[in-house]
């Protein structure tokens, strides 16, 4: 109870207090190219339940038909003002309306694509005992996923090798988490912002 209302607390004041740069990084969006501002991506929730996750649009518009689902290291269907937001993870923020409505909270397993969630085990379903989260420790360890996704199977590639590796990260996170850990993941994510990246 207390981890939900500090979620809709949090993610309530982060809205109000980002909504100017929410507004310039919508025009941004807008002038760089033609399309819509937010990208809604279907995800698996808690307990199996879809919703859709809300991300600042990264890519051209109809990049879902002209590629993978994942996206790799150096990818053309992402626009020039993507490439900036997904370097510093301002691609991410309006998964605070979602915190707020209650279908992810900050921190927690990120959700997964229905089509990679079929191919869980039964352990790793246990992941979706939980709200997954804006961020988590696997998302920090694998912060600089696209680089990683190098070859011409990406979705193999992922499913195979960093899908796993996540899962047993979260998991072994969900198994423990507490309240004060989740202030911890926090503080290692705001940490990680302000680190120089790629």
């Amino acid at each position: 109870m207390f981890r939900r209302l500090f979620d809709a607390a949090a993610s309530a004041a982060g809205l109000v207090v980002l909504s100017p740069l929410f507004a310039l990084l919508a025009i941004w969006i807008k002038l760089d190219s033609p399309g819509p501002v937010f990208y809604r991506a279907e995800r698996v929730g808690k307990d199996g339940r879809l919703f859709h996750m809300l991300k600042f649009r990264s890519m051209v518009r109809g990049a879902a038909e002209m590629g993978p689902g994942l996206t790799a290291r150096g990818d053309p269907r992402v626009t020039r003002a993507g490439r900036v937001l997904r370097r510093t993870k301002l691609d991410e923020l309006p998964q605070l309306i979602n915190v707020l409505r209650g279908e992810m909270s900050l921190v927690g397993p990120r959700p997964e694509d229905p089509r990679y969630v079929a191919l869980y085990s039964r352990e790793q379903r246990r992941i979706l005992s939980v709200r997954p989260g804006m961020t988590s420790l696997a998302s920090l360890k694998y912060r600089d996923e696209e680089d990683l996704l190098w070859n011409d199977d990406v979705d193999d590639l992922y499913s195979r090798f960093l899908m796993p590796r996540k899962l047993e990260i979260d998991l072994a996170y969900v198994d423990t988490r507490t309240v004060w850990s989740d202030f911890k993941v926090l503080a290692m994510t705001i940490a990680a912002l302000f680190r120089p990246g790629r």
